[in-house]
């Protein structure tokens, strides 16, 4: 039965994929699992509903997109429930997904502040031409607001290890790329049976295979959010213990109790499999 309303989206596209790349995960001996891991995890879900939510909204009341009717349920705001669930259930997905990969940490964190600057002005860019685009004219509305929304995230990333993401370029490259051409396979389903439908006004109009550009955009940033903050918070956990000691006395205790040596943790695993820390860290 092919779902109609957003929940039944959820229900059989998005939470089965969710829970066998969590059960490849979880039984792969060399997979990231544990306390590191889904603490990083836990930030980005937190970041992903905060960070989304005002903006998301805002396109809404805009007119940027509407649901068919019988679609959704209840609205808090102006987006329906399945809109926020998407919003944990998406870096779930693409977590779990990166969690089954060999996501390098080598590297010390020691980056030159002209290096890292690259990064600063390459996500200011992003946000220069979004801005652009949404002032432009309302065609280029949603694409724009896309790009401005992203820009601020991406500078942070990328100022902070955009070298470490070129050295760990195959995880970051498959962390990123097969979730968003599954998601992309979503939302075609969703846009082509009417569960929501993209105002001419307020985009390009350019769909190739059905799937607007926009669309493409959104689903392949808002992964890059997701993999590339995991990929470097991984990397930092790992290098931690190399920092100088008066730089980690600054950092609140929880956070050294995650990386407490450099020494790889073996795999432990109690009786019946219930809880385990395979991390790099």
């Amino acid at each position: 039965m092919t779902p109609t309303t957003y929940l039944g989206l959820h229900l059989r596209f998005i939470l089965p994929p969710i829970l066998l790349v969590g059960l490849l995960a979880y039984r792969r001996p060399a997979a990231s699992w544990g306390r590191v891991p889904f603490a990083g995890l836990g930030v980005i879900l937190v970041l992903a509903v905060g960070y989304t939510t005002p903006w998301d909204n805002l396109l809404i009341e805009q007119g940027v997109w509407t649901y068919g009717g019988g679609v959704t349920a209840a609205h808090v705001w102006a987006a329906p429930i399945g809109e926020y669930l998407f919003f944990i259930l998406q870096p779930l997905l693409v977590a779990l997904w990166l969690y089954n990969l060999d996501i390098p940490t080598e590297g010390g964190l020691r980056i030159p502040i002209g290096t890292r600057a690259l990064g600063l002005v390459a996500g200011l860019a992003v946000v220069a031409v979004g801005v652009g685009l949404v002032l432009s004219g309302p065609s280029t509305l949603y694409l724009g607001a896309i790009l401005g929304w992203a820009g601020p995230i991406l500078a942070i990333q990328w100022a902070f290890g955009w070298p470490h993401l070129l050295r760990a370029w195959k995880a970051v490259a498959a962390g990123i790329g097969v979730p968003t051409v599954y998601l992309w396979a979503v939302d075609w389903y969703a846009i082509t049976n009417g569960l929501w439908t993209l105002s001419d006004t307020y985009t390009v109009g350019i769909a190739p295979f059905g799937l607007p550009i926009e669309e493409a955009l959104f689903f392949f940033i808002t992964n890059a959010f997701i993999v590339q903050g995991l990929v470097l918070y991984l990397w930092l956990v790992d290098q931690w213990p190399t920092v100088a000691p008066d730089v980690r006395a600054a950092v609140p205790p929880a956070f050294e109790k995650l990386c407490p040596s450099r020494t790889p943790v073996a795999a432990t695993e109690t009786e019946g499999g219930e809880d385990r820390d395979r991390t790099a860290t």
